[in-house]
Formats: structure tokens, C-alpha cells, sequence
């Protein structure tokens, strides 16, 4: 669907449901991380760098193995310092989650 076509929908809804959608998306984009994303198909929709393949669980797995940053640079040359303190900052936000994906990996 494209913007164009969302917006004439847009106009087709009363307040009340507009108000309903705006509440819907706040919820959404407060759910969002900076610099991390999740795309089903990509990486098994397992939070990623952005605009990259490279799974958050991962990254903490090196520094999990006592990996200096600047060693997970050297060996992820596309990735910047900002790129290791969002998956740093994600991956404290969300231990669970990454804990479940690094024994997942580990027994694959």
C-alpha cells in the first residue's frame, strides 16, 4: 500500500478512530530502538544493526567471550563505536530475549 493510498484512508476515518490510530502507532514507535532492527526474513527477524545482517546476540557473545570493542570492530569493519553502544544498551534492555538466542545458536 503506498503513502498516497494510506493517506485517503487517512481522511476516510472519524476523530475518534484517527485518535485510536495515533495511540496505536505511539505504542509502536515506543517499542522501537535506536539502531536496532528487526525485519522478519532477515536474520531470522532476530535484532540486527541497523542496515545489516549482524544480530545483536551475536555481538554480545564476543563481548560475553571477553572481546575487546575494538576487537569486534576489527572483525566487523562496517560497524562504528555508536553501533556497539546500541547493541550494548539493547541487549541490557532485553537480557532475556538475548540470552534465549545465544544457547539457541549455540545448540544449532
Amino acid at each position: 500500500m503506498s503513502l498516497k493510498e494510506i493517506a485517503a484512508q487517512l481522511e476516510a476515518l472519524s476523530t475518534a478512530e484517527k485518535a485510536e490510530l495515533l495511540r496505536r502507532l505511539a505504542l509502536d514507535l515506543t517499542h522501537a530502538w535506536p539502531g536496532i532492527d528487526k525485519t522478519p526474513g532477515v536474520a531470522g527477524g532476530e535484532a540486527c544493526i541497523t542496515h545489516t545482517r549482524i544480530p545483536v546476540w551475536a555481538l554480545e557473545g564476543y563481548r560475553r567471550l571477553g572481546w575487546s570493542e575494538a576487537r569486534i570492530l576489527e572483525n566487523y569493519p562496517t560497524l562504528h563505536a555508536s553501533d556497539l553502544v546500541a547493541a550494548w544498551a539493547y541487549a541490557d534492555a532485553h537480557g532475556d530475549e538475548v540470552d534465549d538466542a545465544l544457547r539457541k545458536n549455540e545448540q544449532a
